[in-house]
């Protein structure tokens, strides 16, 4: 197959992808997102439970702390030599897991979205004022909620592995399902946020690993 039908099949699975996508987005803010975020407020709250999900959410921020360092060591690397395929996916999963976070933040001042609960200076949000809905083109913490910057970067990092090593590929789901759980689970975001946070990130590092050539097919060192 030649580049140019490559990249055109990709583009089509990338049109797909945010259409069905934006269908998910449309149907859980019509009848999922509102009645989630009001349940998982009346649940009994488990301080030890509570604890790990809060722990969860921390992973991807740090994981974008150290991606320079790693992309600088990686650069060091090369001097030395051609990298190993792992090498080449290590690289190209921080740098698609740091342009998806971007993306999602684009996104955001294109969406301002009220977050489900107050968390960071008395933000507006469903639980405390009733404020629902999408006000596009404003900024700030108030409306930074769509889509959900943690499920675009955990998305970005496990369709990487996926990609690149199909038979742990699960492992890549599993990544975005538990991400996915832990902000739902905490109120951090709406359903809908993780579902756009996860095809953002996921079409980013499709982007990623085919510009870098990362084909399963190829034979692993």
């Amino acid at each position: 197959m030649d580049d140019a039908t490559r990249y055109r099949r990709l583009l089509l699975g990338t049109l797909v992808a945010l259409l069905v996508g934006a269908v998910l987005v449309v149907l859980c803010y019509l009848f999922v997102d509102r009645p989630v975020a009001f349940a998982v407020h009346a649940r009994d709250r488990l301080e030890e439970f509570d604890r790990v999900l809060i722990d969860i959410t921390l992973v991807p921020p740090i994981a974008q702390a150290l991606v320079p360092a790693v992309l600088a060591a990686l650069a060091i690397r090369r001097a030395f030599g051609p990298w190993a395929r792992w090498e080449l996916a290590v690289l190209v999963g921080g740098v698609t897991m740091v342009l998806a976070d971007q993306f999602r933040e684009s996104i955001s001042f294109l969406a301002g979205r009220y977050w489900p609960e107050t968390w960071v200076d008395n933000n507006p949000s469903l639980i405390k004022d009733g404020a629902y809905g999408f006000h596009p083109f404003h900024s700030g913490s108030a409306y930074g909620s769509f889509p959900s910057g943690h499920t675009a970067r955990t998305a970005a990092v496990g369709f990487v592995l996926g990609r690149v090593y199909p038979r742990v590929g699960w492992i890549g789901g599993l990544l975005v399902v538990v991400m996915a759980i832990a902000l739902v689970g905490m109120n951090y975001h709406f359903v809908s946020d993780v579902i756009a946070g996860a095809v953002v990130g996921g079409v980013v590092a499709a982007w990623g690993v085919a510009l870098a050539r990362l084909e399963p097919a190829r034979v692993e060192p």
